[in-house]
């Protein structure tokens, strides 16, 4: 017997954070530095599209007015690994 399948359910930006394998998150968390730097440098043609979205995603980036800038959480990533570096 065969039966419908349900509609699919919409992804909520949380559950798709949670599904990023730990590799993913930890290379995205990497280039996060020089994804921000070319967003300031008004050159998001260096961010490889797929990240823009697991970025936007995780929230470390947010869509303000067509433009894509981090947000609180991604700021103080960029903080924190900063510090690091120095």
């Amino acid at each position: 017997m065969n039966h419908p399948r349900p509609p699919p359910i919409a992804a909520t930006p949380g559950a798709i954070a949670r599904s990023l394998p730990v590799s993913m998150r930890e290379q995205l968390r990497l280039e996060l530095l020089s994804t921000v730097d070319a967003l300031h440098w008004r050159r998001a043609d260096f961010v490889c599209q797929g990240f823009i979205q697991d970025y936007v995603a995780l929230h470390w980036l947010e869509w303000n007015g067509g433009a894509l800038r981090p947000t609180v959480t991604g700021t103080n990533m960029c903080e924190q690994m900063r510090a690091r570096l120095n």
